[in-house]
């Protein structure tokens, strides 16, 4: 039906429109005193950096993305994730030519087919960090904080970092070989999916969701236990500078991320009730997937707002209430709609928000109106008022009235 909006999809206005706005706006509020810059990157991309960065036995790859051919017979992708198109704007760009590292955050529009739940939509919203150039866990540390900040200025508290570390290339080879000689045997009672998953990339089973690969997966090797000497430093480090700054954390090794450019640190922030809010963690080896001549490290989270708001609404957070207007001009007579309209935007000018009466209702009908739009004080606008330069200025809590100079009016606020 043309009246009906695709599955998956959300109309934003209203007050829930304005509760994103406010998510919007503290998050760029904070990256800004982190000395980070934003970045808009397409909505679409070619296919191939999706799964060249992302992974092809992702999910993500697999099953999730929204691919199509355009007219002129490319292979074109919405883009499921802001962090790949991030990384290629930063290449494409040239970005690594200024002095390192590269501060980023973006909001973002993300595409993906699956099924829609609360919280995820298959046309979400995220606020995104890339943070470039550094090979220390300071630089983990830097977008850890923000997160965390950020969960602390929104006001939600039932929520808690969890950190794991998966490795490098070399800690991961060991690491999979082991896990798939334990998947092996087990895998007469795995899912399809997870029996498809170990022979390409077993670590994937261990973020299954089915019940009983769950169970398979609570005893099967943690990649936690095959580091090698340099990436345990790394996570030990880590794991102080956080203690330092006062972060509490818990070592989770069940997590290992469901994308496939994620190295050595991995995290997320959850709820009590096994929520997701926040998930990220470095990716070393992403730029150079996309581009094999490069090989700069990055750290970095993904932060759902649509995740964000459900987290709002279960604590019972209160968000700020809409703005109301400051003032409701009424008009009285036809002879003073111009001068009175006029008025009207010279008040805006101000940076008040000024509402008008559009509908030519009766002078009575336009307080029941300025009344119900929750305007703070009303003035009334006829000829007598126009030839005086003054009027009547009624304040709608307490009732007053006091008579004001037209000029004087943007000094009522």
């Amino acid at each position: 039906m043309i009246t009906q909006a695709p599955r998956g999809v959300e109309d934003w206005y209203g007050e829930r429109m304005h509760k994103r706005a406010w998510v919007e706006k503290q998050a760029r509020e904070l990256a800004r005193t982190y000395n980070m810059t934003e970045i808009i990157t397409p909505i679409f991309e070619h296919t191939v950096l999706f799964q060249r960065g992302v992974g092809e036995t992702t999910d993500v790859v697999q099953k999730e993305m929204y691919t199509f051919e355009d007219k002129g017979g490319r292979s074109i992708t919405l883009k499921p994730e802001g962090t790949a198109g991030a990384m290629r704007a930063y290449l494409e760009r040239n970005m690594y030519a200024n002095p390192a590292p590269t501060k980023l955050y973006y909001v973002t529009q993300a595409f993906r087919y699956e099924k829609p739940q609360s919280g995820r939509l298959r046309q979400h919203h995220q606020f995104g960090v890339e943070f470039v150039g550094s090979r220390s866990p300071l630089a983990e540390v830097e977008v850890i904080s923000l997160a965390a900040a950020l969960i602390k200025k929104l006001g939600l508290k039932d929520v808690k970092l969890h950190i794991n570390s998966i490795g490098c290339p070399n800690c991961k080879k060991d690491y999979n070989d082991a896990l798939l000689s334990y998947l092996r045997k087990h895998e007469d009672a795995l899912c399809p999916t997870c029996r498809e998953r170990m022979q390409k990339n077993p670590m994937r089973v261990i973020d299954c969701k089915v019940p009983e690969c769950k169970e398979i997966v609570k005893d099967a090797p943690r990649t936690i236990d095959y580091l090698d000497e340099e990436c345990k430093n790394h996570f030990e480090e880590l794991q102080h500078l956080l203690t330092e700054l006062g972060v509490p954390f818990e070592v989770d090794t069940g997590i290992v991320r469901g994308l496939d450019y994620y190295t050595k640190t991995v995290f997320e922030f959850v709820n009590s009730d096994g929520f997701t809010l926040c998930g990220g963690g470095r990716y070393d080896g992403l730029i150079h997937e996309i581009d094999e001549k490069q090989d700069i490290p990055s750290v970095g989270f993904g932060m759902g707002i649509e995740r964000i708001l459900y987290f709002l609404e279960k604590e019972g957070v209160e968000v700020p209430a809409m703005e109301t207007p400051d003032l409701y001009v009424g008009i009285l007579g036809a002879e003073a709609k111009a001068k009175a309209y006029k008025l009207v935007n010279e008040i805006r000018s101000h940076g008040l928000i000024v509402e008008t009466d559009y509908m030519d209702r009766s002078v009575k009908a336009q307080m029941k109106y300025a009344n119900k739009i929750g305007a703070k004080k009303v003035v009334i606008i006829g000829a007598d008022e126009l030839s005086k330069g003054a009027a009547n200025v009624k304040d709608m809590a307490t009732g007053e009235q006091t008579e004001v100079a037209l000029t004087e009016l943007p000094g009522l606020f």
